[in-house]
């Protein structure tokens, strides 16, 4: 696997960091190499942390509890969106809202109160309201829909949070911390690896390095979940 995924993470451009005068010196043990300004990350580090996240996720995941994965920028929230879809976890892609861990009960009121509009909408009831009642209806939707759709499953506090780029998400991994979550981030060479308890180094900017860990960590989720399916027959 580990040649085999050499290639891929070479191609998907993992290796590149940023320009070397905004690296965090933290950040040395995973730089193999300076080019053209710009800091090389070192392969072999990125293998060891997709390693170490994937062995993690499996066993979260086998033992049936939540990871949350969690990329509000530009460049993962689609990814982040599709991934978590896909092994069937809960995600946020648009904007962390604060509150989401350390206030979970609140969230959990608000994702009743989405479901009620919800069903508003999908009856003839919404129609006895006046058209702009109906239309402050429908804006409170829209915007609930955005920042709370991808937790409608997570009805408990995960044991895992999955991150692109801490630097970005630097409110989601305090409210992880201060809960005692597991965190596993893609971090570039601007990042702090001391934030996170599993670090993966690589490129945060590019979408195809976000899709290629992204998906790799899914897998791992899925696998774990196969798992557990096996050992219950």
């Amino acid at each position: 696997m580990a040649t085999v995924l050499v290639k891929e993470l070479i191609e998907a451009g993992v290796h590149f960091g940023h320009r070397a005068s905004r690296w965090n010196p933290k950040m040395r043990p995973y730089i193999y190499a300076r080019r053209n300004l710009i800091h090389i990350i070192d392969v072999r580090e990125t293998i060891r942390g997709v390693l170490r996240a994937r062995k993690y996720l499996q066993r979260v995941a086998a033992g049936g509890s939540l990871v949350l994965l969690v990329g509000t920028k530009r460049q993962a929230s689609d990814t982040i969106d599709q991934q978590a879809t896909r092994c069937g976890m809960p995600f946020v892609s648009d904007r962390w809202l604060g509150g989401t861990l350390t206030n979970f009960r609140t969230i959990r009121s608000r994702l009743a109160r989405l479901e009620e509009l919800e069903a508003l909408r999908e009856s003839d009831e919404i129609s006895n309201y006046s058209k702009k009642m109906q239309s402050a209806l429908n804006r409170e939707y829209r915007k609930m829909y955005r920042n709370l759709n991808g937790m409608r499953t997570m009805n408990r506090l995960p044991e895992c949070l999955v991150v692109i780029d801490p630097r970005k998400e630097k409110n989601a991994v305090r409210e992880a911390q201060k809960l005692g979550i597991t965190t596993i981030a893609l971090i570039d060479t601007d990042c702090d690896p001391d934030q996170v308890d599993l670090p993966i180094p690589g490129n945060d900017d590019s979408i195809r390095s976000i899709e290629l860990i992204t998906r790799l960590l899914a897998d791992a989720v899925l696998a774990g979940k196969t798992s557990a399916d096996d050992v219950k027959q």
